[in-house]
């Protein structure tokens, strides 16, 4: 069997880069993307368009990515937008365009797909290609499948390729933007054990944190510490895998088609909301998740058993609850009705920032009877 060749491509500040497609006069600034409508850019009488800045932002918005001059004065994704205005005021602002991004993305991934059909989706913006029986030289056919994404879409990538995805997916943000990586199994230890252990998928900040206080910081500490050590701190089977990870140890394969384990749909509010004084309002916000959510599992062709709510009150306390039905629906009515009695399990005392609503236990639907009675109901509350 000749040595596997897994890709890893990753999309150079994704959303960011394809509004300068829009902005080309923004190239070179640093932006932010995550703001509301009001954010638009303004169209001036002599053509030119007025951008908002963050420091006129007001709200508790969440930024969605930011382009490479925005991250170097410490904005990036996921941070508070009124945060992120503290370190960059003047950074330009920008409402996301998820219809923008999702047809990009369609774009680039067709790219890749006529040159190498072996493709595990892993997100808007990356995805893992197996280019095991592809024929060509390695790094001929990286400079091959970039060129391709730049040419249906104007934008750029970086992959890395190594022997395994749990590598490749390391090398591909080593030399960001616009970078290849290649790296064989030999080429770990000058390579890949210098890096903090965070930049292996997998160790999140809570094991990263808890690996420092062991002295574990590098990815070489953590190759030399010993496997019955790992797992006596952090069980047996994620003990194992923190070793194996650790020597570049990963036979998953590229998985091509998958089916999806749960559908959700949620929603933060701008201010929060009172369960009993803004009743009707949550009402119609709750009822159209249920809807949506409905109709993503409709697109997806499939029904789920499982219904389940999720609650972020205003002191960021999160609650959850589901229940699991006797037989699978895509009906929003019964979403609707299911999910209305998970609210009536939860304290309903205090403001809420967040409503969310999640069908899970997914399969193919076979006979899914119609239910006549109206989606719109009132919100159990009480």
């Amino acid at each position: 069997m000749p040595e596997r060749r897994i890709a890893h491509l990753d999309m150079d500040a994704f959303y960011a880069s394809v509004e300068l497609l829009k902005y080309p006069e923004l190239r070179g600034q640093p932006v932010a993307i995550g703001g509301r409508r009001a954010q638009q850019a303004e169209i001036l009488p002599d053509g030119s368009r007025r951008f908002a800045r963050l420091r006129d932002y007001v709200g508790r918005g969440v930024l969605t990515t930011a382009t490479y001059e925005a991250r170097a004065l410490g904005v990036h994704s996921g941070m508070g937008t009124m945060a992120a205005a503290r370190l960059a005021p003047d950074a330009i602002l920008l409402p996301v365009d998820f219809d923008a991004y999702r047809h990009y993305s369609r774009l680039f991934k067709a790219a890749v797909a006529a040159i190498a059909p072996q493709i595990e989706d892993r997100g808007i913006d990356e995805i893992y290609i197996d280019l095991t029986e592809v024929p060509g030289e390695t790094l001929e056919l990286a400079r091959r499948i970039k060129q391709a994404v730049k040419d249906a879409t104007g934008l750029s990538c970086s992959i890395g390729i190594t022997p395994n995805k749990l590598l490749s997916k390391i090398c591909s943000d080593l030399q960001k933007p616009d970078g290849i990586t290649l790296l064989g199994m030999g080429d770990i230890p000058a390579r890949i054990w210098p890096l903090p252990v965070r930049k292996i998928n997998g160790i999140g900040p809570k094991a990263s944190e808890k690996l420092a206080g062991l002295g574990i910081t590098t990815i070489a500490e953590l190759a030399a510490a010993d496997p019955e050590f790992l797992q006596l701190q952090f069980g047996r089977s994620y003990g194992a895998w923190l070793h194996e990870a650790a020597h570049g140890i990963d036979d998953r394969p590229v998985v091509t088609r998958s089916e999806p384990k749960s559908i959700s749909r949620e929603t933060t509010f701008e201010t929060d909301l009172h369960p009993r004084k803004d009743r009707n309002q949550l009402g119609e916000i709750f009822t159209a998740l249920c809807q949506r959510v409905a109709g993503d599992l409709a697109r997806k062709g499939v029904v789920g058993r499982t219904i389940g709510i999720k609650l972020r009150y205003d002191d960021f306390q999160t609650v959850t609850r589901d229940v699991t039905l006797p037989a699978a629906t895509g009906d929003a009515t019964a979403i609707r009705r299911a999910a209305g009695e998970c609210l009536r399990r939860v304290p309903l005392d205090k403001k809420l920032r967040l409503l969310g609503v999640r069908v899970s236990g997914l399969q193919k639907p076979e006979a899914i009877p119609a239910v006549a009675e109206s989606t719109q109901g009132e919100l159990p509350l009480e």
